[in-house]
């Protein structure tokens, strides 16, 4: 059976006019996590990123030079798009900038959206989990057998959530757990599909690193 190993990106600008780029510290963290793969030995024969720069970066920093292939399939759904329909075009600042607050609205638009609402955003939530999906098969239909992905929480989150049967709620919950450069693992054939591990950070493990723990 061959290994489909799926990284969420690095920390990223949370906060700033351009989120898609990395922080300092999601370039250390994305260190540390190529680090670890080589410290267990686990060599990929196959690298995929989404279209996003934060997976992009969080690839690279990682220590592969090899440039990957790229599926937009491993996007994170565009939550600022969400939010500004679900606010008539502008983000409230507290929602913006404010941790809490902008997790806690995001969640609620998240349910409205699996609901069929937020009328007007670029992807519908049908769409969604269609190019999640459509990510897996070109990932997984290889022959390659250990595949390396670098994507984002909430494709992630999806992902688990199919892989399990859960109900669609099940995905926000999943989703907002998903750690910066946290490493999901599946085990796939031609025929079967399921999930190993969920969310394991070993790089942050040392005490010395443990502050380095990230949500986005």
């Amino acid at each position: 059976m061959a290994e489909l190993l799926v990284v969420r990106h690095a920390q990223a600008s949370f906060g700033s006019d351009n989120y898609d780029r990395l922080s300092d510290l999601g370039r250390q963290q994305s260190a540390l996590a190529g680090e670890a793969l080589r410290n267990m030995g686990w060599v990929p024969d196959r690298l995929i990123t989404g279209a996003l720069e934060r997976q992009k970066q969080t690839l690279q920093a990682m220590g592969f030079s090899e440039a990957p292939e790229v599926h937009a399939g491993w996007n994170e759904y565009d939550f600022h798009d969400l939010l500004r329909v679900r606010f008539g075009g502008t983000i409230p600042d507290p929602v913006q900038h404010d941790r809490k607050t902008h997790f806690r609205t995001l969640r609620e638009t998240l349910r409205e959206w699996q609901a069929g609402g937020v009328a007007g955003a670029r992807e519908s939530w049908d769409e969604f989990r269609s190019r999640v999906e459509a990510a897996r098969a070109f990932a997984t239909e290889t022959d390659a057998r250990r595949v390396l992905v670098v994507s984002s929480g909430g494709a992630i989150g999806q992902l688990v959530a199919a892989s399990l049967n859960t109900p669609p709620e099940q995905m926000i919950a999943l989703n907002l757990q998903v750690k910066n450069t946290s490493m999901t693992r599946f085990i796939f054939t031609t025929r079967a599909f399921f999930l190993h591990e969920f969310n394991a950070t070993p790089h942050f493990a040392p005490p010395e690193h443990a502050e380095m723990l990230t949500y986005s």
